[in-house]
């Protein structure tokens, strides 16, 4: 477990908290523990009939916490000590209604993670971003299949590849998310839509639920996302986008070969 974490159940509705607000959420491998194992618990409780997940501070959550890739960029630790898998395959595995608040800043996962859930409030100036392609990498959470069936191939091409953020108004006018709200609302909106789905009939909606996602070929998606990440993280590229963030200067990629 991790204090970075918080979990409470409520009238039925399991609330996840990211609680790292000191470092805008950014999640560490405890963090992708702790939630996943979260996600995991709801999913067997008859007691809980929707998740929803939100956070503390300014910022929904900067991404994976960046040191992590760096160390294994650098060689100083493994690809196979980052148990992300464990959230992410927990994600894809969900039956149960989730529902997300997202305030400020929804960087990486931050964005990924919210085409496994089922509705998405976002603050109309929230910062959406997924800088994988910036930083050498390729994007996860089989975001390369669901942001596209989402939101179409041109608009996530241009996502994945610039990196651009967009503000939360677009992202729910693209069909990014459920709706885009003036930040104060956000999180009584998530709530009180976690709160009318806990009383729908259960069985019913997750039988909806399993009909319109394909767990196994999310899951196979994400796993060849993982091999391409693992092998990027380990890339001559990364090292250069890894070295350039300690040193805070602008990558160089220009003499690097594909």
């Amino acid at each position: 477990m991790t204090e970075h974490v918080r979990i409470a159940v409520d009238n039925a509705v399991m609330r996840i908290t990211l609680a790292r607000p000191e470092k805008k959420n950014a999640l560490t491998q405890a963090m992708y523990v702790a939630v996943g194992e979260a996600l995991t618990r709801a999913e067997s409780d008859p007691t809980v009939r929707v998740v929803l997940i939100d956070s503390d501070g300014d910022s929904f959550t900067a991404g994976n916490d960046i040191a992590d890739f760096a160390a294994i960029a650098t060689g100083a630790s493994s690809r196979e000590q980052m148990q992300t898998h464990i959230f992410l395959e927990a994600l894809a595995r969900g039956t149960k209604p989730y529902v997300a608040a997202v305030a400020g800043l929804a960087v990486g996962v931050g964005v990924t993670m919210l085409m496994h859930c089922d509705v998405s409030y976002v603050a109309e100036d929230a910062r959406l971003s997924t800088p994988f392609v910036n930083l050498a990498l390729v994007p996860e959470a089989a975001s390369t299949w669901l942001i596209p069936a989402r939101i179409g191939y041109a608009r996530a091409f241009q996502l994945f590849a610039l990196g651009e953020p967009i503000d939360g108004k677009t992202a729910a006018a693209i069909g990014l998310v459920t709706a885009a709200l003036p930040a104060a609302e956000v999180c009584a909106k998530a709530l009180a839509t976690a709160k009318a789905l806990a009383a729908k009939p259960a069985g019913a909606l997750q039988a909806t639920k399993k009909l319109m996602r394909d767990s196994a070929a999310i899951l196979a998606v994400m796993a060849r996302e993982g091999e391409a990440f693992g092998n990027r993280l380990r890339s001559p590229e990364a090292a250069e986008a890894f070295r350039a963030f300690a040193e805070r200067r602008a990558p160089d990629f220009s003499k690097i070969q594909g």
